[in-house]
């Protein structure tokens, strides 16, 4: 079904009203509202993910969709804040059909029931650069407790969450198609790559075990090395990492055996919304053991020390040309 079928206000009714929460009053208001709990801090984050930019415009729309949720919440479970609810921002292209923003829909519904959240309002325009999607997500910590950036202290180890990489090499692989042949790759390794790009895993399962334990944190969105530098140049110190102990998916592993080189790529290339953290030796202990519970897993990489920069120890060759260490859209 063509786009001019349905007007602004029957999409609104049709696809959004059934998402929203009951402090969006029905999305027929100009505003909404919510009453965080009693000793609690609302925590707030935006992002927003651009067709050409940050997907392909031929995604289907559900997954993207996700994707703009996902990188959100993957921003709260950085700060140890439990999501509740976000605002949406969608620009939507010239010739989209009803179909697709159906799909748009039921992506938003699947993770809303994945995370537990709502939707609280938002505002739909007309693209002229194709599909955008901006998301302001809503979270809540213990008053005060909110886990920082700039949080993170000499003597502290850093911890990641999951596997690093995986989405940069499978961004490489979406750009160049012949490129798992030539390395070699199964069709599984190439897959779970490929996946791992277009559908971050946004480590909210963790967010009590961040705000229990961690002292420094952040999601890791725009390259591990330079996260790990914005990380040191907030909290004032040195971030040290041991590049033998980040840890690899086997997919990953696979490609970096095949071309050493590639390993530069998984350390900078972004896209992997797992958590780096930084927290006291005796802490790490426990924050390993959730991560386990969770199914998700967690690797100490690196520690804290007096200074004011990040770097990298291990002799592979691909240390060498680590460039600016993270993507930069600017």
């Amino acid at each position: 079904m063509a786009a001019g079928s349905i007007g602004e206000f029957e999409l609104i009714a049709r696809v959004f009203a059934p998402l929203a929460a009951d402090g969006a009053l029905g999305l027929t208001d100009d505003a909404a509202f919510y009453r965080p709990r009693p000793g609690r801090d609302l925590v707030l984050t935006k992002d927003e993910v651009v067709s050409g930019v940050h997907f392909f415009a031929d995604d289907p729309w559900d997954a993207v969709a996700r994707k703009a949720l996902r990188v959100n919440l993957s921003d709260l479970a950085a700060k140890g804040a439990v999501p509740v609810g976000y605002l949406l921002a969608l620009g939507l292209p010239k010739g989209f059909t009803v179909e697709e923003i159906d799909a748009l829909g039921a992506g938003l519904a699947a993770d809303q029931a994945t995370y537990g959240i709502s939707l609280y309002g938002g505002d739909t325009v007309r693209s002229p650069a194709g599909l955008t999607l901006s998301v302001t997500a809503i979270g809540e910590v213990k008053e005060g407790g909110m886990v920082r950036r700039g949080g993170a202290k000499a003597g502290d180890v850093i911890v990641v969450t999951g596997t690093i990489g995986d989405a940069a090499l499978g961004l490489a692989l979406r750009l160049d198609a012949a490129l798992a042949t030539r390395l070699g790759l199964s069709d599984a390794h190439r897959d779970y790559l490929l996946d791992r790009y277009l559908l971050p895993r946004p480590r909210g399962a963790l967010a009590a075990a961040v705000a229990d334990h961690a002292s420094g944190g952040m999601d890791i969105s725009d390259g591990l090395v330079g996260d790990l530098g914005k990380m040191a140049a907030a909290s004032g110190v040195a971030i040290e990492i041991d590049a033998d102990r980040v840890p690899l998916s086997e997919a990953a592993q696979a490609a970096v055996t095949s071309d050493p080189h590639l390993l530069a790529t998984a350390l900078t290339g972004g896209d992997d919304y797992e958590l780096a953290l930084s927290m006291p030796e005796a802490e790490a202990a426990a924050f390993l053991a959730a991560a386990d519970a969770a199914g998700i897993g967690a690797a100490v990489i690196g520690r804290v020390s007096s200074g004011e920069c990040a770097s990298v120890r291990g002799d592979h060759p691909a240390l060498a040309d680590l460039g600016a260490g993270s993507y930069r859209h600017f």
